[in-house]
Protein backbone atom coordinates (compact mmCIF):
# COMPACT_ATOMS: atom_id res chain seq x y z
CA UNK A 1 0.00 0.00 0.00
CA UNK A 2 1.32 3.45 -0.92
CA UNK A 3 1.18 6.38 1.47
CA UNK A 4 -0.14 9.63 0.05
CA UNK A 5 3.48 10.87 -0.16
CA UNK A 6 4.62 7.84 -2.16
CA UNK A 7 1.57 7.94 -4.42
CA UNK A 8 1.98 11.60 -5.34
CA UNK A 9 5.71 11.28 -5.84
CA UNK A 10 5.82 8.06 -7.82
CA UNK A 11 2.77 8.09 -10.10
CA UNK A 12 4.34 7.61 -13.57
CA UNK A 13 4.88 10.55 -15.88
CA UNK A 14 7.31 9.19 -18.46
CA UNK A 15 10.82 10.44 -19.13
CA UNK A 16 9.74 13.78 -20.62
CA UNK A 17 7.47 14.42 -17.68
CA UNK A 18 10.28 13.76 -15.22
CA UNK A 19 12.58 16.17 -17.05
CA UNK A 20 9.84 18.79 -17.12
CA UNK A 21 9.20 18.28 -13.42
CA UNK A 22 12.85 18.89 -12.62
CA UNK A 23 12.89 22.01 -14.78
CA UNK A 24 9.71 23.44 -13.25
CA UNK A 25 10.89 22.65 -9.73
CA UNK A 26 13.89 24.90 -10.25
CA UNK A 27 11.85 27.74 -11.80
CA UNK A 28 8.68 28.02 -9.74
CA UNK A 29 8.25 28.88 -6.08
CA UNK A 30 5.14 26.69 -6.08
CA UNK A 31 6.89 23.60 -7.35
CA UNK A 32 7.89 20.77 -5.04
CA UNK A 33 11.30 19.09 -5.49
CA UNK A 34 11.32 15.32 -5.64
CA UNK A 35 11.14 13.87 -2.14
CA UNK A 36 9.76 17.06 -0.61
CA UNK A 37 6.01 16.49 -0.94
CA UNK A 38 4.60 16.95 2.57
CA UNK A 39 2.46 14.46 4.41
CA UNK A 40 -0.40 16.36 6.09
CA UNK A 41 -0.85 13.47 8.50
CA UNK A 42 2.67 14.10 9.78
CA UNK A 43 2.05 17.80 10.33
CA UNK A 44 4.47 18.90 7.61
CA UNK A 45 4.28 22.28 5.90
CA UNK A 46 2.02 22.46 2.83
CA UNK A 47 3.06 22.29 -0.79
CA UNK A 48 1.61 24.80 -3.21
CA UNK A 49 1.46 22.04 -5.77
CA UNK A 50 3.42 21.59 -8.96
CA UNK A 51 1.94 21.65 -12.44
CA UNK A 52 4.36 19.94 -14.80
CA UNK A 53 4.46 19.09 -18.47
CA UNK A 54 4.03 15.57 -19.75
CA UNK A 55 3.57 14.08 -23.23
CA UNK A 56 -0.08 13.46 -22.38
CA UNK A 57 -0.72 16.98 -21.04
CA UNK A 58 -0.19 18.95 -17.82
CA UNK A 59 0.02 17.12 -14.51
CA UNK A 60 -0.78 18.66 -11.14
CA UNK A 61 0.66 16.95 -8.07
CA UNK A 62 -0.92 18.36 -4.94
CA UNK A 63 -1.36 17.05 -1.40
CA UNK A 64 -3.90 19.03 0.64
CA UNK A 65 -3.31 19.87 4.26
CA UNK A 66 -6.27 19.30 6.54
CA UNK A 67 -7.00 23.03 6.58
CA UNK A 68 -7.14 22.99 2.76
CA UNK A 69 -10.16 20.66 2.73
CA UNK A 70 -13.63 22.11 2.15
CA UNK A 71 -17.08 20.97 3.23
CA UNK A 72 -19.43 22.39 0.59
CA UNK A 73 -20.07 22.25 -3.13
CA UNK A 74 -19.91 25.89 -4.18
CA UNK A 75 -18.89 28.79 -1.96
CA UNK A 76 -15.20 27.85 -1.67
CA UNK A 77 -12.27 29.54 -3.35
CA UNK A 78 -10.35 27.38 -5.85
CA UNK A 79 -7.13 25.82 -4.59
CA UNK A 80 -5.65 25.63 -8.10
CA UNK A 81 -6.42 26.80 -11.62
CA UNK A 82 -5.89 24.03 -14.17
CA UNK A 83 -5.96 23.70 -17.94
CA UNK A 84 -8.41 21.27 -19.55
CA UNK A 85 -6.76 17.88 -19.86
CA UNK A 86 -4.80 18.23 -16.62
CA UNK A 87 -4.07 15.02 -14.76
CA UNK A 88 -4.45 15.56 -11.01
CA UNK A 89 -2.46 13.31 -8.67
CA UNK A 90 -3.65 13.89 -5.14
CA UNK A 91 -5.20 12.47 -1.99
CA UNK A 92 -8.48 12.85 -0.16
CA UNK A 93 -9.61 12.33 3.44
CA UNK A 94 -12.35 9.94 4.55
CA UNK A 95 -15.95 10.98 5.22
CA UNK A 96 -15.29 11.24 8.96
CA UNK A 97 -12.65 13.95 8.44
CA UNK A 98 -9.99 11.51 9.64
CA UNK A 99 -11.40 11.60 13.18
CA UNK A 100 -12.74 8.04 13.46
CA UNK A 101 -9.87 5.57 13.74
CA UNK A 102 -11.11 2.77 16.02
CA UNK A 103 -14.37 1.08 16.94
CA UNK A 104 -14.33 3.15 20.13
CA UNK A 105 -14.47 6.43 18.18
CA UNK A 106 -18.04 7.67 17.74
CA UNK A 107 -18.52 10.35 15.07
CA UNK A 108 -20.74 12.48 17.31
CA UNK A 109 -17.97 12.60 19.91
CA UNK A 110 -14.84 13.04 17.78
CA UNK A 111 -15.95 14.97 14.69
CA UNK A 112 -16.45 18.71 14.28
CA UNK A 113 -20.06 19.53 13.28
CA UNK A 114 -20.45 20.05 9.56
CA UNK A 115 -17.18 18.31 8.68
CA UNK A 116 -18.69 15.36 6.84
CA UNK A 117 -17.22 14.31 3.47
CA UNK A 118 -14.26 16.74 3.24
CA UNK A 119 -13.42 17.65 -0.34
CA UNK A 120 -10.11 17.97 -2.14
CA UNK A 121 -10.43 21.06 -4.29
CA UNK A 122 -12.14 22.91 -5.77
CA UNK A 123 -10.16 23.20 -8.99
CA UNK A 124 -10.90 26.06 -11.38
CA UNK A 125 -10.88 24.74 -14.96
CA UNK A 126 -9.70 27.43 -17.35
CA UNK A 127 -12.23 28.17 -20.08
CA UNK A 128 -15.13 26.32 -18.43
CA UNK A 129 -18.38 28.28 -18.65
CA UNK A 130 -22.03 27.56 -17.87
CA UNK A 131 -23.43 25.34 -20.62
CA UNK A 132 -20.18 23.39 -20.99
CA UNK A 133 -19.43 19.91 -19.62
CA UNK A 134 -16.60 18.69 -17.42
CA UNK A 135 -15.52 15.09 -18.12
CA UNK A 136 -13.56 13.48 -15.29
CA UNK A 137 -11.69 10.27 -16.16
CA UNK A 138 -10.87 8.16 -13.11
CA UNK A 139 -7.38 6.76 -13.65
CA UNK A 140 -6.34 5.36 -10.28
CA UNK A 141 -7.88 4.93 -6.82
CA UNK A 142 -6.09 3.12 -4.04
CA UNK A 143 -6.52 2.92 -0.26
CA UNK A 144 -4.19 5.37 1.45
CA UNK A 145 -4.39 3.57 4.82
CA UNK A 146 -4.28 0.01 6.06
CA UNK A 147 -7.62 0.42 7.81
CA UNK A 148 -11.09 1.78 7.12
CA UNK A 149 -14.08 2.61 9.26
CA UNK A 150 -17.86 2.50 9.15
CA UNK A 151 -20.56 3.61 11.54
CA UNK A 152 -24.22 3.84 12.41
CA UNK A 153 -25.60 7.18 13.60
CA UNK A 154 -29.03 7.35 15.25
CA UNK A 155 -31.61 8.97 13.01
CA UNK A 156 -29.67 8.21 9.82
CA UNK A 157 -30.31 5.09 7.78
CA UNK A 158 -32.73 3.42 5.40
CA UNK A 159 -34.68 1.27 7.84
CA UNK A 160 -34.68 3.38 11.00
CA UNK A 161 -36.57 6.47 12.02
CA UNK A 162 -35.26 9.79 10.67
CA UNK A 163 -36.32 13.43 10.74
CA UNK A 164 -38.19 12.77 7.48
CA UNK A 165 -39.51 9.31 8.31
CA UNK A 166 -40.81 9.62 11.84
CA UNK A 167 -41.18 6.30 13.68
CA UNK A 168 -42.24 5.64 17.29
CA UNK A 169 -39.35 3.39 18.20
CA UNK A 170 -36.09 3.77 20.11
CA UNK A 171 -32.93 4.46 18.14
CA UNK A 172 -30.21 1.87 17.76
CA UNK A 173 -27.04 2.94 19.58
CA UNK A 174 -24.35 4.89 17.76
CA UNK A 175 -21.76 2.32 16.74
CA UNK A 176 -18.46 2.25 14.83
CA UNK A 177 -16.56 -0.59 13.15
CA UNK A 178 -12.90 -0.65 12.15
CA UNK A 179 -11.96 -2.70 9.09
CA UNK A 180 -8.42 -3.97 8.57
CA UNK A 181 -7.44 -3.63 4.92
CA UNK A 182 -5.52 -6.46 3.27
CA UNK A 183 -4.52 -5.18 -0.18
CA UNK A 184 -2.68 -8.42 -0.95
CA UNK A 185 -5.94 -10.39 -0.66
CA UNK A 186 -8.02 -7.39 -1.77
CA UNK A 187 -10.39 -7.53 1.20
CA UNK A 188 -11.39 -5.53 4.26
CA UNK A 189 -12.07 -7.48 7.46
CA UNK A 190 -13.95 -6.58 10.65
CA UNK A 191 -15.61 -8.22 13.65
CA UNK A 192 -18.85 -8.00 15.53
CA UNK A 193 -18.90 -5.75 18.55
CA UNK A 194 -18.43 -8.73 20.89
CA UNK A 195 -15.59 -10.11 18.76
CA UNK A 196 -17.26 -13.49 18.28
CA UNK A 197 -17.92 -13.20 14.54
CA UNK A 198 -16.01 -11.70 11.64
CA UNK A 199 -16.52 -11.12 7.95
CA UNK A 200 -14.65 -9.90 4.89
CA UNK A 201 -15.72 -7.60 2.08
CA UNK A 202 -13.92 -7.47 -1.29
CA UNK A 203 -12.31 -4.10 -1.96
CA UNK A 204 -13.96 -2.09 -4.75
CA UNK A 205 -12.68 1.49 -4.37
CA UNK A 206 -14.67 4.46 -5.63
CA UNK A 207 -15.24 8.13 -4.83
CA UNK A 208 -18.43 8.80 -2.90
CA UNK A 209 -18.22 12.49 -3.83
CA UNK A 210 -17.38 14.09 -7.15
CA UNK A 211 -19.00 17.38 -8.03
CA UNK A 212 -18.95 20.90 -9.38
CA UNK A 213 -20.39 24.10 -7.93
CA UNK A 214 -24.20 24.18 -8.18
CA UNK A 215 -26.12 26.70 -10.27
CA UNK A 216 -27.54 30.03 -9.07
CA UNK A 217 -24.63 30.68 -6.69
CA UNK A 218 -26.04 27.98 -4.43
CA UNK A 219 -23.85 26.38 -1.74
CA UNK A 220 -24.70 22.79 -0.86
CA UNK A 221 -23.51 20.55 1.94
CA UNK A 222 -21.18 17.71 1.00
CA UNK A 223 -23.77 15.18 2.19
CA UNK A 224 -26.13 16.15 -0.65
CA UNK A 225 -26.20 14.77 -4.23
CA UNK A 226 -27.86 16.56 -7.12
CA UNK A 227 -27.54 17.59 -10.77
CA UNK A 228 -24.11 19.00 -9.87
CA UNK A 229 -22.93 15.50 -8.83
CA UNK A 230 -21.89 15.85 -5.21
CA UNK A 231 -22.41 13.06 -2.70
CA UNK A 232 -23.72 10.56 -5.25
CA UNK A 233 -22.17 7.59 -3.39
CA UNK A 234 -22.20 5.76 -6.72
CA UNK A 235 -19.89 2.73 -7.04
CA UNK A 236 -19.49 3.49 -10.74
CA UNK A 237 -17.36 6.56 -9.93
CA UNK A 238 -14.44 4.17 -10.20
CA UNK A 239 -11.30 3.48 -12.20
CA UNK A 240 -11.97 3.09 -15.90
CA UNK A 241 -15.08 5.26 -16.00
CA UNK A 242 -15.62 8.87 -17.08
CA UNK A 243 -18.03 11.06 -15.14
CA UNK A 244 -19.57 14.00 -17.02
CA UNK A 245 -21.01 16.96 -15.10
CA UNK A 246 -22.62 20.12 -16.37
CA UNK A 247 -20.78 23.39 -15.68
CA UNK A 248 -22.84 25.90 -13.69
CA UNK A 249 -20.31 28.62 -12.83
CA UNK A 250 -17.15 29.93 -14.52
CA UNK A 251 -14.32 27.48 -13.90
CA UNK A 252 -16.72 24.66 -12.89
CA UNK A 253 -15.01 24.33 -9.45
CA UNK A 254 -14.45 20.57 -9.44
CA UNK A 255 -13.87 18.75 -6.17
CA UNK A 256 -13.78 15.14 -4.95
CA UNK A 257 -13.65 13.16 -1.73
CA UNK A 258 -15.42 10.60 0.47
CA UNK A 259 -13.29 7.60 -0.49
CA UNK A 260 -15.15 4.30 -0.28
CA UNK A 261 -13.14 1.08 -0.15
CA UNK A 262 -16.37 -0.89 -0.70
CA UNK A 263 -20.13 -0.42 -0.27
CA UNK A 264 -23.29 -2.49 -0.50
CA UNK A 265 -26.06 -1.29 -2.82
CA UNK A 266 -28.35 1.15 -1.05
CA UNK A 267 -25.77 2.14 1.61
CA UNK A 268 -28.61 1.35 3.99
CA UNK A 269 -26.79 2.12 7.24
CA UNK A 270 -25.60 5.49 5.99
CA UNK A 271 -21.89 4.71 5.70
CA UNK A 272 -19.75 2.59 3.43
CA UNK A 273 -16.35 1.11 4.31
CA UNK A 274 -14.79 4.55 4.48
CA UNK A 275 -11.15 5.47 4.05
CA UNK A 276 -8.66 8.02 2.80
CA UNK A 277 -7.83 7.56 -0.87
CA UNK A 278 -4.93 8.18 -3.21
CA UNK A 279 -6.50 9.64 -6.34
CA UNK A 280 -5.41 10.12 -9.93
CA UNK A 281 -7.83 11.57 -12.48
CA UNK A 282 -7.95 13.74 -15.59
CA UNK A 283 -10.28 16.71 -16.01
CA UNK A 284 -11.35 17.43 -19.60
CA UNK A 285 -13.60 20.19 -20.92
CA UNK A 286 -16.30 19.78 -23.58
CA UNK A 287 -17.37 23.19 -24.86
CA UNK A 288 -20.95 24.17 -25.60
CA UNK A 289 -22.40 20.83 -24.59
CA UNK A 290 -24.66 20.76 -21.54
CA UNK A 291 -25.08 17.80 -19.19
CA UNK A 292 -28.09 18.45 -16.94
CA UNK A 293 -27.91 15.02 -15.25
CA UNK A 294 -24.62 13.35 -14.20
CA UNK A 295 -23.55 10.78 -16.80
CA UNK A 296 -21.03 7.96 -16.39
CA UNK A 297 -19.53 6.09 -19.34
CA UNK A 298 -17.03 3.46 -20.30
CA UNK A 299 -16.45 1.55 -23.51
CA UNK A 300 -19.38 -0.78 -22.90
CA UNK A 301 -22.01 1.15 -20.96
CA UNK A 302 -23.68 4.51 -20.49
CA UNK A 303 -25.23 5.40 -17.12
CA UNK A 304 -27.15 8.29 -15.60
CA UNK A 305 -27.33 9.19 -11.91
CA UNK A 306 -30.67 10.57 -10.73
CA UNK A 307 -31.14 12.17 -7.31
CA UNK A 308 -34.36 13.12 -5.55
CA UNK A 309 -37.03 12.23 -3.01
CA UNK A 310 -39.12 10.14 -3.01
CA UNK A 311 -37.07 7.31 -4.49
CA UNK A 312 -39.22 7.03 -7.60
CA UNK A 313 -38.44 10.66 -8.49
CA UNK A 314 -34.71 9.91 -8.34
CA UNK A 315 -35.36 7.04 -10.75
CA UNK A 316 -37.44 9.27 -13.03
CA UNK A 317 -34.59 11.77 -13.34
CA UNK A 318 -32.18 9.06 -14.49
CA UNK A 319 -34.70 7.27 -16.75
CA UNK A 320 -35.70 10.51 -18.49
CA UNK A 321 -32.05 11.35 -19.12
CA UNK A 322 -31.48 7.89 -20.56
CA UNK A 323 -34.47 8.17 -22.90
CA UNK A 324 -33.09 11.46 -24.18
CA UNK A 325 -29.63 9.98 -24.68
CA UNK A 326 -30.95 6.96 -26.59
CA UNK A 327 -33.12 9.18 -28.75
CA UNK A 328 -30.16 11.40 -29.68
CA UNK A 329 -27.81 8.49 -30.40
CA UNK A 330 -30.26 6.33 -32.34
CA UNK A 331 -32.47 8.87 -34.06
CA UNK A 332 -35.57 7.11 -32.74
CA UNK A 333 -38.74 8.94 -31.78
CA UNK A 334 -39.25 9.70 -28.12
CA UNK A 335 -41.88 7.00 -27.70
CA UNK A 336 -39.67 4.38 -29.40
CA UNK A 337 -36.70 5.40 -27.24
CA UNK A 338 -38.98 5.15 -24.19
CA UNK A 339 -39.93 1.60 -25.18
CA UNK A 340 -36.29 0.67 -25.82
CA UNK A 341 -35.14 1.94 -22.41
CA UNK A 342 -38.03 0.23 -20.67
CA UNK A 343 -36.92 -3.16 -22.02
CA UNK A 344 -33.12 -2.82 -21.88
CA UNK A 345 -32.12 -0.79 -18.82
CA UNK A 346 -31.04 -1.79 -15.34
CA UNK A 347 -31.68 0.50 -12.38
CA UNK A 348 -29.92 -0.35 -9.10
CA UNK A 349 -30.63 1.72 -6.01
CA UNK A 350 -27.37 3.47 -5.19
CA UNK A 351 -28.29 4.95 -1.82
CA UNK A 352 -31.46 5.78 0.10
CA UNK A 353 -30.11 7.54 3.16
CA UNK A 354 -28.96 11.01 2.10
CA UNK A 355 -31.19 14.11 1.93
CA UNK A 356 -31.75 13.10 -1.71
CA UNK A 357 -31.84 9.45 -2.77
CA UNK A 358 -29.82 8.20 -5.74
CA UNK A 359 -30.68 5.74 -8.51
CA UNK A 360 -28.40 4.63 -11.36
CA UNK A 361 -29.87 3.75 -14.76
CA UNK A 362 -27.54 1.85 -17.10
CA UNK A 363 -27.64 0.40 -20.61
CA UNK A 364 -25.09 -1.50 -22.67
CA UNK A 365 -24.07 0.67 -25.61
CA UNK A 366 -24.03 -2.25 -28.02
CA UNK A 367 -27.77 -2.70 -27.53
CA UNK A 368 -28.64 0.80 -28.77
CA UNK A 369 -29.72 0.68 -32.46
CA UNK A 370 -27.83 3.16 -34.61
CA UNK A 371 -29.62 2.70 -37.92
CA UNK A 372 -29.62 0.14 -40.70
Amino acid sequence: MNTRRQFVLHAPLGLLGVLAACRDASQSTESVPAGAVPDPGAGAAPAGGATIASPAGPVLRWVPRHEDLVYTFGGAKPVHRIQPGTRIISWTEDCFDGAVKTAADLPSKVMSPGHDNPQTGPFFVEGAEPGDTIAVRILKLEPARDFAVSSFSPGFGAIVGTDRTAILAPDLPETSWRYEVDTRRNVARTTTRDGKRSWEVPLAPFLGCLGVAPAMAEVRSTIVPGPFGGNMDCPEVRVGNTVSLGVNVPGALVSFGDGHYAMGEGEIMGAAIEGAMNVELTVDLIKKKSTPVPRIENAGEVMFVGSGRPLEDAARVAFKAMVGYVRNVSGMSEVDAYQFVSQNSKAPIVQLVDPEYTVLVRIEKKRIPTGR
